[in-house]
């Protein structure tokens, strides 16, 4: 646990398109602006490589983890600028016919700390026909992963998982402080959603939440909802970005407003399982509670 009692955390806002190369130049531009304003964490949104919803495109781009040149050049730096790089998402090739949506953790060495593939696939129709089918490209992860700062414990989400709590609770339980919801969110969702989803996930486990954004109107004509976030384990709003442009939010980060806002509401101690009792059957419900019985 590092002996500072604050640090610097900046979101990286970009509007990501068809091509990796520019994409990669805009996300290193803005992180090096970060990092020179004191930004210690610094953070990307979903598909920092690419916005592509054609498979062929999206495909003939794709590279496995071990050839990305986004990868490599963001642990180099890292490296470089000795931080702590969360990007945020990038699309990449996991077999033949099928991408993974991951995340990663870089430390200030350059070495990868953590890893984590998208477990919620966002296959929706909002109507006006506007729809979406990840699952159709991406294959779904499995595992939940929490991973360390040197300030505390950090869980990895992306997107679409913010719409179930129970994860965020379970990163909570095993010790997170700080939870990351990189993102694309659609326009017409976020306006609706965004604020209020991720406000939630902060209150109810007591964490910050850091949530870089994809925004504005893509090469692929889709439109995205832009407004990163930083909330503090109050609900408290930190910092925002624009709704359409790409840009830098910064907030200085105590981690001990962890501890008070745990105090003050300590739900996170106060969970209980319990049975859901239907006019046909009584089924145990799965509730992750730590420690209950």
């Amino acid at each position: 646990m590092s002996t500072e009692t604050t640090f610097v955390a900046a979101l990286i806002q970009m509007r990501s398109g068809l091509l990796p190369e520019p994409n990669l130049d805009q996300g290193a531009r803005l992180i090096r602006e970060a990092a020179a304003q004191g930004a210690s964490f610094i953070q990307t949104p979903e598909v920092s490589n690419i916005m592509q919803t054609d498979r062929v495109a999206l495909f003939e781009h794709l590279r496995s983890e071990d050839d990305d040149r986004s990868l490599a050049a963001y642990r180099d730096l890292a490296r470089e600028l000795k931080i702590y790089l969360n990007v945020g998402s990038l699309a990449l090739r996991a077999t033949p016919d099928r991408a993974v949506n991951r995340s990663f953790l870089i430390g200030p060495s350059g070495d990868i700390l953590a890893r984590y593939d998208k477990i919620h696939m966002f296959d929706i129709d909002l109507g006006g026909g506007e729809s979406y089918r990840e699952s159709a490209n991406y294959q779904p992860g499995e595992i939940a992963v929490l991973t360390e700062l040197p300030w505390g414990k950090l869980g990895m989400t992306i997107c679409y998982d913010v719409r179930f709590p129970a994860l965020y609770r379970a990163l909570a339980e095993a010790g997170a402080s700080f939870l990351t919801v990189p993102s694309a969110f659609t326009r017409k969702t976020g306006e609706a959603h965004w604020h209020t989803l991720l406000r939630a996930r902060a209150i109810e486990n007591g964490c910050f939440v850091f949530a870089a954004a994809q925004a504005g109107l893509h090469e692929n004509k889709r439109e995205t909802f832009g407004h990163s976030l930083i909330v503090d384990p109050w609900g408290t709003v930190l910092a925002e970005g624009s709704a359409t442009e790409p840009g830098i939010v910064l907030a200085t980060i105590d981690p001990g407003k962890v501890a008070t806002a745990r105090k003050a509401v300590p739900s996170l101690q106060h969970g209980r399982r319990f049975s859901l009792i239907t006019q046909n059957s009584a089924t145990n419900h799965l509730h992750l509670v730590r420690g209950s019985a």
